[in-house]
């Protein structure tokens, strides 16, 4: 068809005028959409863990179940106070260290974290949990199992793993029970956790029937362990246990063997990790060690945890990724249920939390330690972990 030159004209200066207005509307979406996202209130979680050092392969796997959960909260695009919620984690290196974990809890007061989730061991986490208690900062630990941390009668602690007097007490009816071992040789590494998890054991294995022949102890820093294994060595036991974490049970075990020691080793949930097994090598076969929680296969929501945790952070879960990404979502559940990310209006929530999480059920009791917290029993054969008992709630600490 024929149109005359001046009416093509008209139409290509129509069209691109609407073409205009219509880049002019996108563009203008594009940034509301831009200032919605720049309005949304950044609600900061604190995620305290050792990222140097001998611990940072536990410490770097704990911030990343945190990362993961706040992440996922983010993308649900929840909105509190009528506000719509970014979560920010703030990760911290406390270096496993209780002066350094300290120092690190007043950065997050002075941050204003709504809330903090570690610290990683028991020896940071109990000198640091005073100091959001005096700024009523809520804190959830997913893998502090000291008594002591639960205590102090602070109403902002939380844990969601079993702790050490159950760990001890499992692992000592195992090995005088079930393992038929009644000569016991202790070491610890003088740590609130090495140490108060050696004792409880120690308590335990008397009171099973057992015989504890020798303590020793070390650091958590040592790696030459010859002069109290060959004390050891001289009183003939058939276990020798370890209250530490792998850094150290590896090359002990390792020089435990060189001496000609073929009495078992056991340690706990410190000991049952793959940097133990790829540290005592060989010589590390046939260990015992205890995780306090369920295996990972018997875990309500681990396989689809552990697809979302690799395809994440391309690495396999070392051991207490899943309970700081249950830990997370308790506080960020508290917060939604309380319409607030104000401390003082959502800590009450955590305490009334009933949630299904990957780990299990949670709930809290009135010291804020888990409602039947579970210990698990297994044993390093060609390399990996095995279960040797079926899973149990542990027994109430007393």
């Amino acid at each position: 068809m024929y149109l005359p030159r001046i009416t093509l004209i008209t139409a290509a200066v129509l069209a691109l005028t609407a073409c205009g207005k219509q880049d002019a509307a996108t563009s203008q979406q594009n940034a509301s959409a831009a200032a919605a996202s720049t309005d949304a209130v950044v609600v900061k979680i604190g995620s305290a863990n050792p990222l140097t050092g001998p611990f940072a392969h536990w410490g770097r796997d704990a911030d990343n179940g945190v990362k993961l959960a706040a992440e996922e909260a983010t993308a649900e695009n929840l909105k509190l106070d009528g506000k719509p919620v970014k979560f920010e984690v703030v990760s911290e290196d406390d270096q496993a260290d209780p002066k350094t974990a300290t120092q690190v809890a007043q950065r997050f007061v002075d941050n204003k974290v709504a809330g903090v989730i570690g610290h990683l061991t028991s020896g940071a986490a109990i000198p640091a949990s005073k100091i959001y208690s005096d700024a009523g900062i809520p804190m959830i630990a997913g893998s502090v199992t000291s008594p002591k941390f639960t205590e102090q009668g602070f109403k902002n602690t939380f844990r969601i793993i079993a702790n050490d007097q159950q760990q001890g007490q499992a692992l000592a009816k195992f090995a005088v029970g079930d393992l038929k071992r009644s000569r016991i040789a202790i070491i610890d590494d003088r740590t609130t956790y090495g140490q108060g998890l050696a004792d409880d054991f120690a308590k335990s294995v008397e009171a099973a029937g057992g015989k504890v022949i020798k303590r020793e102890f070390t650091t958590n820093s040592a790696t030459d362990f010859m002069a109290i294994l060959t004390s050891i060595k001289g009183e003939k036991p058939d276990l020798v246990f370890y209250g530490g974490m792998d850094a150290q049970a590896g090359p002990m075990v390792k020089q435990m063997r060189k001496l000609g020691i073929t009495a078992d080793y056991m340690g706990a949930d410190g000991v049952n990790t793959a940097e133990f097994a790829k540290l005592g090598g060989k010589d590390a076969e046939g260990s015992y060690a205890s995780s306090a929680g369920a295996p990972k296969e018997s875990m309500p929501g681990f396989a689809a945890f552990n697809d979302k945790f690799k395809k994440r952070f391309n690495a396999d879960i070392q051991a207490y990724a899943p309970y700081t990404y249950d830990a997370t979502r308790v506080l960020i559940e508290a917060m939604k249920r309380a319409g607030s990310a104000d401390p003082a209006k959502y800590l009450p929530e955590i305490a009334k939390t009933k949630l299904q999480g990957v780990t299990g059920d949670i709930a809290f009791d009135p010291k804020g330690n888990i409602v039947n917290g579970t210990v698990s029993l297994y044993q390093l054969k060609n390399g990996k972990w095995e279960s040797v008992a079926k899973p149990a709630a542990a027994s109430a600490a007393q």
